[in-house]
């Protein structure tokens, strides 16, 4: 069972949370792309570790081109030693647009050709032969022996998408080797939307195939620190919700118009009357809630024949002491046969 986490937003040049987190147990370290550059961070949490699997959580694919994209985690795979793994994402198209200066169009079709041309990349420099993409959106046909770094001996790196509607979700089973599920995502979403629109494109089924998700944990020592993580965790809640994109998952639910009200008061910033919107039941429905010695085996529960990465997305400060029996508690659920 891998259990991962994510390194804050501001890890910058801060490596030793990366040694940290590698010495709480968990088996891969993702990074994260707002203010700074996911193939940097990477890189530094790459260098301070050893062991633990370094990725990208996500990068984002339409703000730079497929070449730049092969290269830099071509290089992240050599520095790890085989320990890097290429997250990637579309983001949405005011900020490819408005922010990078990048075309959009077609996202779901767009990222099948750029994932492809980036195998298509690496595979040129693995065989040392021509270079001869011609995609869709992406066409790569020029590759001097000088710009290739030739074979990597650790391999390509897997390619993880992240994906909510069917249209990615499809792109993700057919092009990479796992998807990244939202932290807004439910068990039955996840069972009666994205494993089946996984299988129905993938001849193999689920077999081999990653599937990880940050879960949303609830959980505190004392009945003080329940409180405040239940409150942040129902605003974290309400600002997932209000976004349309992610409407399709409360409609499952019949939680559609729900929707609606958390847009309308976002736009307004009341955020702490967004939070109240959100039901003791809602929470339960999106969260693992419970005290620390609960966590593991609701998730076993709940995802153990769907996840095999698993993430602890807690919007909230936790004690050390907390995390560390979570940690130890879901790596003690592996078993053979179990797909967790």
């Amino acid at each position: 069972m891998r259990i991962y986490c994510t390194l804050s937003a501001d890890f910058g040049a801060d490596e030793s949370a990366a040694r940290t987190a590698e010495a709480e147990g968990y088996d891969s370290l993702f990074v994260s792309e707002t203010h700074n550059d996911p193939f940097v961070d990477a890189a530094l949490a790459a260098q301070a570790t050893g062991e633990v699997e370094v990725g990208t959580g996500i990068a984002l694919a339409f703000a730079r081109n497929p070449m730049l994209t092969a290269y830099s985690a071509n290089q992240l795979q050599m520095l790890s030693k085989g320990r890097f793994v290429l997250g990637l994402g579309s983001q949405i198209q005011a900020h490819i647009e408005k922010r990078f200066g990048m075309p959009w169009g077609s996202p779901a079709a767009r990222m099948r050709d750029y994932i492809a041309a980036v195998r298509a990349i690496w595979a040129a420099w693995h065989d040392e032969a021509r270079l001869d993409f011609r995609g869709e959106f992406y066409q790569h046909t020029l590759m001097p022996p000088f710009f290739a770094p030739g074979p990597n001996p650790y391999g390509p790196p897997p390619i993880l998408l992240a994906a909510v509607g069917d249209g990615m979700t499809g792109v993700a089973a057919e092009a990479a080797d796992g998807i990244i599920c939202h932290a807004f995502t439910t068990e039955r979403y996840l069972r009666e939307v994205t494993v089946p629109a996984i299988e129905a494109r993938r001849p193999t089924g689920m077999a081999g195939f990653r599937v990880q998700m940050p879960l949303l944990v609830v959980t505190g020592s004392t009945a003080e620190r329940m409180n405040e993580a239940v409150v942040a965790t129902k605003r974290r809640l309400a600002f997932y919700g209000s976004t349309p994109a992610y409407r399709r998952v409360l409609e499952l639910h019949g939680w559609g118009d729900l929707q609606g009200e958390l847009n309308r008061l976002s736009k307004t910033g009341d955020w702490a009357a967004m939070g109240e919107l959100i039901t003791d039941e809602i929470l339960h429905t999106f969260a693992i809630v419970g005290r620390p010695d609960t966590i593991a085996e609701q998730i076993d529960r709940r995802y153990g024949e769907i996840l095999t990465d698993v993430g602890l997305y807690r919007p909230y400060p936790t004690e050390p002491s907390v995390t560390s029996r979570i940690i130890n508690d879901v790596k003690a659920l592996a078993r053979p046969g179990v797909r967790v």
